[in-house]
């Protein structure tokens, strides 16, 4: 009977001992609970080996399930090893690359990274889409892109890998005519928390019921960052946005820098990631992709 245990198995074992319950692995996988206690149930009398202890109100690994989770995670991690480097070899350069962007990510970058991509790889088709928040996750979830960059999600999925790329710094704008931009120094909280703060808002489920870096109970929430910096020149309200987006609006006057009080500079600063399915990793062409997005273009700091 051990040779009939399944890797689906072993991802519902591993996901009930992360998750710390059968209902919260049923929902990291999309399953129903019943299932994912009946694979567990199964899995336990193939092996013999009591996985959990189910006499308090959540399951708890017993001993041996402590043991064979170890054992668990590693056949896991060889076998998408395994199949993502048969995937690679199978399809040699990729008939095309599909890649979702974060709208926060420089496109000065970007259209470098596309530049160096169209001259070495002239014959592959690249399928460019950019999205916000949860949108570039799902689209590689999905499978409808093989590369994702990423910004503000803090939870990424088990199966998706990741890879640093660049920082992006951020600050806090108004236009010259809004009441904030009178402030000297810092502004108060508790004077911020008075005016609308425009905030990019996400497509899809996967960051809901989360905020980043929302600091006014007043707040207009855009799924468009360009119809955001559209906003804060007209004065409806403030908010954060990627410095390469607006420097030329501070330059020309037609946003103005804040600070807020409390507010460290240091927290204004993205981590950009590429990711990608940790069973359908990128081929020589996104892997060439995915270093050219780690190149700042030149004569910028």
């Amino acid at each position: 009977m051990l040779d009939a245990v399944t890797l689906y198995q072993l991802r519902v074992f591993i996901a009930a001992a992360e998750e710390g319950s059968f209902s919260a692995a049923g929902r990291k996988l999309r399953r129903a609970q019943s299932l994912v206690s009946h694979a567990v149930a199964n899995l336990e009398a193939q092996l013999n080996v009591k996985l959990f202890d189910r006499s308090r109100k959540y399951p708890r690994l017993t001993l041996p399930g402590q043991a064979l989770l170890l054992e668990a995670r590693a056949v896991i991690g060889g076998m998408e090893g395994f199949t993502a480097r048969a995937r690679t070899m199978a399809e040699g350069l990729e008939p095309e690359l599909s890649v979702v962007v974060d709208v926060v990510y420089p496109m000065a970058s970007l259209t470098n990274a596309v530049g160096y991509f169209r001259s070495t790889y002239p014959n592959t088709p690249l399928r460019l889409y950019v999205e916000a928040l949860g949108g570039v996750i799902q689209a590689v979830l999905d499978g409808r892109c093989r590369i994702g960059v990423i910004g503000s999600l803090p939870t990424v999925p088990d199966e998706i890998a990741t890879e640093p790329l660049l920082e992006v710094p951020f600050v806090t704008v108004v236009a010259p005519n809004h009441p904030l931009a009178a402030s000297r120094g810092p502004v108060p909280k508790a004077k911020i928390q008075q005016h609308v703060q425009l905030v990019l808002t996400d497509r899809t489920a996967l960051t809901e019921g989360r905020n980043f870096g929302v600091l006014s109970p007043l707040t207009w929430r855009l799924a468009d960052m360009g119809a955001k910096q559209a906003f804060l020149r007209a004065g409806f309200g403030w908010g954060h946005m990627p410095i390469p987006m607006v420097q030329d609006d501070i330059a020309d006057g037609r946003l103005v820098k804040i600070r807020i009080e409390g507010f460290p500079v240091r927290a204004q600063v993205l981590l950009m990631q590429a990711v990608f399915r940790r069973e359908a990793p990128p081929g020589p062409a996104g892997k060439a992709f995915i270093k050219q997005l780690k190149q700042r273009p030149s004569g910028r700091r």
